[in-house]
């Protein structure tokens, strides 16, 4: 399993799975998952929160897509008997989710915008900055792969500085940056606080999903 943020790999706490975190770096995420498959694990799942791109998405929502797409035009499919079996263990508690594609970013897509013109280019409804390296890992080693991401910025939300700089290079938030970007950017606080709670709608799921999953994620 492999996560962005530490916060996403404590939704993972009990599961009988190795995590990794990429501090959300992309070129980590692929240093990570090539570390996992010369450990001799038997799959990858990419874990954590994404960025709508699909305007129908609400913060929370699941996405368990059928494929990531690339940005140079191809795309990676996940493994779809695993994301079934998955899927019936979330549909028997009442979950609900989307297949559509999610795309791969080397870089954060924070502004509506930029969401709209990703979601017309590569036609995926969510975004994230790990699946599509750890994806290419998978795909090389002939491993099964499996996306499992729950919105926290819908395609409408903007990501302000401020959140950008809280994320350390381990995947840690650093509480302190983001009050120092709201001293020169005041006007950015109640971004923040949208982003904050819709975080913790996708935190929420993410939790969710892992208490239903384990202790095996399903994979067999």
């Amino acid at each position: 399993m492999i996560t962005g943020l530490r916060a996403e790999a404590r939704c993972l706490k009990g599961l009988d799975v190795l995590v990794a975190c990429s501090g959300a770096r992309p070129e980590r995420a692929r240093a990570e998952a090539a570390r996992l498959i010369a450990e001799g694990v038997a799959a990858l799942v990419s874990f954590g929160l994404a960025g709508g791109l699909a305007p129908t998405l609400a913060a929370g929502d699941l996405v368990l897509p059928a494929a990531v797409a690339l940005l140079d035009g191809g795309r990676v499919a996940t493994d779809a008997a695993w994301r079934v079996r998955l899927g019936a263990v979330l549909a028997a508690a009442g979950m609900r989710w989307r297949e559509d594609a999610l795309a791969g970013s080397d870089r954060l897509v924070a502004s509506p915008a930029a969401k709209a013109v990703l979601r017309a280019t590569l036609d995926a409804s969510a975004v994230d900055m790990e699946s599509h390296a750890i994806a290419s890992a998978a795909a090389d080693a002939g491993l099964p792969f499996l996306v499992v991401r729950a919105i926290a910025d819908p395609s409408h939300r903007a990501i302000p500085p401020g959140a950008q700089s809280a994320l350390g290079s381990a995947g840690e938030m650093r509480p302190a940056a983001v009050l120092e970007s709201l001293l020169r950017r005041p006007q950015d606080v109640t971004a923040l606080l949208h982003l904050g709670r819709d975080s913790a709608h996708g935190f929420a799921t993410l939790r969710r999903v892992a208490a239903l999953a384990a202790p095996g994620f399903a994979f067999r």
